[in-house]
C-alpha cells in the first residue's frame, strides 16, 4: 500500500462546537491522497465522539485517544506514527480553503522544498455576529540555500509567517530524521519552528492565503492578566538572539527588526500589567514597568527600532525616555480602550 502524500495532524480538546468544520474543510480538499491523524487529548465533551463518527465514514481519518497532556504531546504522538511524505499541522477550531493542500504539495514537489510557507487569514468574531478579517502574507519566493533564506528571514518573521505551524507544509523526513518535536512550553509552536528553520535550506514562500485562524472576541472582553508574561517574552527574545547568532546574520535590517520586535513585546507586557484584571497594586505595577524599561536592552532597542505605525511610535517614546510614570499612564489608557472597545484595540494592535 502506497504512503499518502500528506499526513495531517490535529490535536483535539474540548472543541465540540468547532471540530466538525475543521474536519470537513480537510475532506473538501482538492488533494485527496492524505491521512488525517486526529489526537483526542482527553476531551471531556463530545469532541472525541464527533471525531470517531467521521472516522467511521472515512478510512483516511484515524483517531487516537489519549490522556490529557496538552497540544504539544498530542502532536508529538502523531509525528511518530505519520506515514505521509509531508506533514501538515492544523488546529481543531480553525478551517482551511479547499486548494490549500494541493497547492502547497505541488510547490514542495516542484521546488524540492523542505518547508513551504503560505499566507493566512485572521478572522476575528465579535459576539458571533461581526467579523473582522486580516491577511498575513509575503511575496512568492523560493530559497535553495541556508544563506539566502537566513538573510531575508527577518521579513517573514515581521509578517508573522514563521511562528505558527498551520500555515506550513513540512517534509516529513526532515522533521522525523532530526527528531523535531513540540516542547512542553507556553508557546510550543515557536520553539518548534525555530528548530525547523535553524538549518533549513530549501524553502518555498507563497503569497496565497489558505488557512483561517479564528479568534472569538466579546465586546465586553477584557483580556486576562498573564502572570510571568514579561519573563516569557524575555525567554522568547533570547531564542531569537540565539538563532541569529547561530546564523551569524547581523545586517542592519535584521538588527532593526529584532529591536522593534522586542520593543513591541515590551509594550504588550506593559498593557498586560496595567490591565484591570491584574490585581497588583499601583506600586507593584510601576515596579514591574521599571524592571522592563530599565533593562539595558530595552533602551537600546527603543533607539534602534523604527516603529511602522503612529500608535507604536507614541507607545515607544516613554520607554525610550525610561519614564516609568508616562509608560504606566499609556498602558492604563490602552487597557481602558481594550476593555471599552475591543474592536478598536484589535485594529490598533493589527496595525502595529
Amino acid at each position: 500500500m502506497s504512503k499518502p502524500k500528506i499526513s495531517i495532524i490535529m490535536p483535539v480538546y474540548q472543541v465540540e462546537k468547532y471540530v466538525a468544520k475543521a474536519i470537513e474543510s480537510i475532506q473538501k480538499q482538492t488533494l485527496s491522497d492524505w491521512e488525517f491523524l486526529i489526537v483526542d487529548d482527553g476531551s471531556l465533551d463530545n469532541s472525541g465522539k464527533i471525531c470517531d463518527e467521521y472516522a467511521k465514514n472515512d478510512s483516511r481519518i484515524h483517531v487516537i485517544h489519549k490522556e490529557n497532556g496538552g497540544a504539544p504531546s498530542a502532536r508529538n504522538v502523531a509525528i511518530d506514527i505519520a506515514t505521509g511524505k509531508y506533514l501538515y499541522f492544523m488546529d481543531s477550531d480553525d478551517w482551511a480553503e479547499p486548494t490549500m493542500l494541493e497547492d502547497m504539495y505541488c510547490m514542495a514537489e516542484k521546488n524540492c522544498s523542505q518547508l513551504v510557507v503560505a499566507g493566512f487569514y485572521i478572522d476575528t468574531y465579535y459576539n458571533d455576529a461581526e467579523k473582522y478579517t486580516q491577511q498575513q502574507y509575503s511575496e512568492d519566493k523560493v530559497f535553495y540555500s541556508k544563506r539566502d533564506f537566513r538573510k531575508e528571514a527577518y521579513r517573514f518573521f515581521d509578517k508573522n509567517l514563521l511562528y505558527t505551524p498551520w500555515n506550513k507544509l513540512y517534509l516529513a523526513s526532515y522533521i522525523q530524521t532530526n527528531k523535531f518535536y513540540f516542547p512542553q512550553t507556553f508557546w510550543d509552536d515557536f520553539p518548534f519552528n525555530l528548530s525547523v528553520i535553524r538549518d533549513v535550506e530549501r524553502v518555498s514562500m507563497t503569497s496565497k492565503c489558505y488557512y483561517h485562524f479564528i479568534r472569538q472576541r466579546s465586546e465586553s472582553e477584557t483580556a486576562k492578566y498573564r502572570r510571568n508574561m514579561y519573563e516569557k517574552r524575555e525567554e522568547e527574545h533570547r531564542w531569537m538572539l540565539d538563532l541569529y547568532n547561530y546564523w551569524d546574520v547581523h545586517n542592519e535590517a535584521s538588527k532593526e527588526f529584532l529591536a522593534r520586535r522586542y520593543v513591541e513585546r515590551i509594550v504588550g507586557c506593559v498593557e498586560n500589567v496595567t490591565n484591570s484584571s491584574c490585581n497588583l497594586s499601583v506600586a507593584e505595577k510601576k515596579a514591574s514597568i521599571r524592571k522592563m524599561i530599565k533593562n539595558p536592552y530595552a533602551a537600546l532597542a527603543a533607539r534602534l527600532a523604527k516603529p511602522k505605525s503612529r500608535y507604536m511610535q507614541l507607545m515607544v517614546l516613554p520607554i525610550k525616555w525610561k519614564n516609568i510614570q508616562l509608560t504606566y499612564l499609556e498602558g492604563c489608557t490602552i487597557s481602558k480602550v481594550k476593555s471599552k472597545n475591543i474592536k478598536l484595540f484589535a485594529k490598533l494592535k493589527a496595525n502595529r
